[in-house]
Formats: C-alpha cells, sequence, structure tokens
C-alpha cells in the first residue's frame, strides 16, 4: 500500500476531504500547504511507518495553526510492531499535543475490501 492510497482510505473512513489546501502569507509573498485530510475537527498527516514520515507532527501543528483544528498524525503500521520511527513520532506528537495513532495496513485493505458490503447493508436500511 503506497501512502496515497492510505490517504484516501483513511480520510472516506472519517468523511474528510484529501488534500485540503491552506493558505498563509508571509514576507515572501502567498504560500500554502496542503493537508493529507481534513475532518470538522481535525487536520490530519497520514505517513507509512518510514523515515519519510518524521515530518508529519511538524506538518500537523502548523496546520493546526492555520486551520484552528486539532493537529492529528495518523501512521500506517506495515511491519506490525513499533519501530524507532513510530517512537519517535508518537513521542514528538505527545510533547506538542498533536493526537497520534496508529493504523495497520491490513486493516485498511480489509475495510477498502468490504466498502461495497456496508453501502449495500446502508442503502437496505434505508429502505426499510
Amino acid at each position: 500500500m503506497t501512502e496515497a492510497e492510505a490517504i484516501l482510505i483513511i480520510c472516506a473512513m472519517l468523511g474528510g476531504e484529501p488534500e485540503a489546501r491552506h493558505n498563509y502569507e508571509i514576507d515572501t509573498g502567498k504560500h500554502h500547504i496542503r493537508v493529507d485530510c481534513e475532518t470538522d475537527l481535525h487536520v490530519i498527516e497520514v505517513g507509512l511507518d518510514k523515515r519519510s514520515s518524521l515530518d508529519s507532527v511538524q506538518q500537523a501543528d502548523f496546520a493546526s495553526w492555520l486551520s484552528g483544528k486539532k493537529g492529528k498524525v495518523i501512521i500506517v503500521d506495515t511491519d506490525g510492531r513499533e519501530g524507532s520511527i513510530e517512537y519517535r513520532i508518537d513521542t514528538a506528537a505527545r510533547r506538542l499535543g498533536v493526537e497520534y495513532e496508529t493504523v495497520s495496513d491490513e486493516f485498511l485493505r480489509r475495510w477498502q475490501m468490504t466498502v461495497y458490503f456496508r453501502q449495500v447493508r446502508d442503502r437496505n436500511q434505508e429502505i426499510r
């Protein structure tokens, strides 16, 4: 599973907007960031349990400041254990007050594979 796939699945699960844009302006001009997923309450950065996700806490914290929403990091666990990357991200998130969660890639795959059955069930309940 790629990070982009995980973002779409997680954002759909949470009912959020993927790749939400937030603008800001400083002396050098107008700039923007994109948040992996934004809900009514959170700006969320999603990452795999890889070194490239170490900046997720900073991104979530900055997006929180821009948006006025709670910052959150969700790390996709690809190997079934908490390694040094997850530990470092969790520690930094706690220190900054950014929410932190992990979810297994297997759970995301199963959720994605069964979405059709939940939709059918929901439609059948609406008919009754």
